[in-house]
């Protein structure tokens, strides 16, 4: 594999719902997605295998890890272990802009079988 330079602004969006939309950058074990949260958009409880990092850019999102509510703004990051249960909603009537690390590579995410998101 080769280093490849991408710029999130050249980038589609993929709609996943109208309340959320994602771009992604996809590497041998790990991806970076840019994700873009409309004010009333709830991610129910799942979880995965993956250990997740979220860093919010814009706006606040409130987190249910596993029974216990944790809210991130601007400038703040989570970190989400594999296998815990959460969910997360965006929180006011600010677009939320955030990056989520995933590691290993989301297959769902890749082949669309994220139905979870979808619903």
């Amino acid at each position: 594999m080769r280093a490849r330079k991408f710029a999130w602004s050249q980038m589609p969006a993929e709609r996943v719902t109208d309340l959320f939309s994602r771009k992604m950058i996809v590497g041998a074990n790990e991806m970076l997605c840019w994700l873009e949260l409309r004010p009333g958009c709830k991610v129910p409880r799942h979880s995965h295998v993956h250990e997740q990092i979220s860093y919010c850019i814009q706006g606040r999102l409130r987190f249910d890890i596993d029974g216990e509510v944790v809210e991130i703004g601007p400038g703040e990051s989570l970190l989400i272990p594999p296998n815990v249960p959460h969910a997360v909603e965006v929180v006011g009537s600010e677009t939320v802009i955030d990056y989520d690390i995933f590691s290993p590579i989301r297959r769902d995410w890749l082949e669309g079988t994220d139905d979870y998101l979808r619903s």
